[in-house]
């Protein structure tokens, strides 16, 4: 089996470090990369329940996408939440690695398993670094043109269930081919979706006045189509689970987690009487 230096350096060449942002806190967390490596379960957050899932499947990695300490800290004492978290790893024998904005930019990143999983053929980035391969966000085209309200079913039927489910703005009947997505939160990528000419852009965390004045734009503008934070970015597990797959033939048990950390856990709607 690997040590765990050479799952991070199969991790690594996918998502180089570089690609990161300034601002972003990636890389290993907490472990020995002199250890042997058997189990590795990937997820979207490093919460309570995806360490109690590797915990209690005897997995010796987590890779996670958003970061543990994205902010800086002065200490990890074990009564605060992530300190506790920290802790119960460690005691466990269990490392944490996060691939975050650098798994957000790299080609293949997260942005082409969503593309991925609605189906799309990714043409290029949206938001394109120099090399014009590595990037924020991806373009793609469907097979053939569906209706709005039909390609809004796709996304939901694409991605995990969650609470708040899939929402859309646009005229029902518009014929979607063109599709900008963009995994986590994208609003600050509306202008660059309309600039690339895109039918539809999908992506999470739309917040009402950017999605608004996108919408009451005079040009032809994207429709809508949002999906929570957690669902938009957790086709990336599969694609970097099969990264460490191809790396080390079979040798290594992967496990990507179902279990949905989405905080959003309960939908009411108006009872009209």
């Amino acid at each position: 089996m690997p040590a765990l230096a050479e799952v991070i350096a199969a991790l690594e060449q996918a998502y180089p470090p570089e690609l990161a942002e300034s601002w972003d806190a990636v890389g290993l967390v907490c472990g020995d990369p002199a250890e042997n490596v058997d189990k590795v379960l990937f997820c979207v957050d490093p919460v309570e329940e995806t360490v109690d899932e590797a915990i209690d499947g005897g997995a010796q990695l987590i890779v996670a996408h958003h970061p543990l300490l994205l902010r800086g800290v002065h200490g990890v004492p074990a009564d605060s939440t992530k300190g506790r978290l920290v802790h119960r790893l460690i005691r466990a024998g269990v490392a944490l690695y996060c691939a975050h904005t650098n798994a957000d930019s790299a080609s293949p990143g997260v942005s082409d398993a969503l593309a991925e999983a609605i189906g799309l053929t990714v043409l290029g980035p949206l938001d394109p670094r120099e090399d014009g391969v590595t990037g924020i966000g991806r373009i793609g085209e469907l097979p053939a043109p569906e209706p709005f309200s039909a390609f809004v079913e796709r996304v939901a039927n694409a991605l995990p269930r969650t609470e708040p489910g899939v929402y859309g703005a646009g005229d029902p009947g518009r014929p979607i081919r063109r599709v900008a997505v963009s995994g986590g939160s994208g609003d600050s990528y509306l202008k660059r979706a309309t600039a690339a000419g895109v039918d539809a852009y999908v992506t999470a965390d739309l917040r009402h006045h950017p999605a608004g004045e996108h919408l009451a734009d005079i040009a032809e503008v994207p429709a809508l189509v949002g999906v929570t934070h957690w669902a938009s970015e957790w086709p990336w597990c599969e694609q970097a689970s099969a990264v460490v797959r191809a790396a080390f033939a079979g040798n290594v048990d992967l496990h990507v987690s179902t279990r949905c950390t989405d905080p959003w856990t309960l939908r009411a709607t108006r009872t009209e009487h």
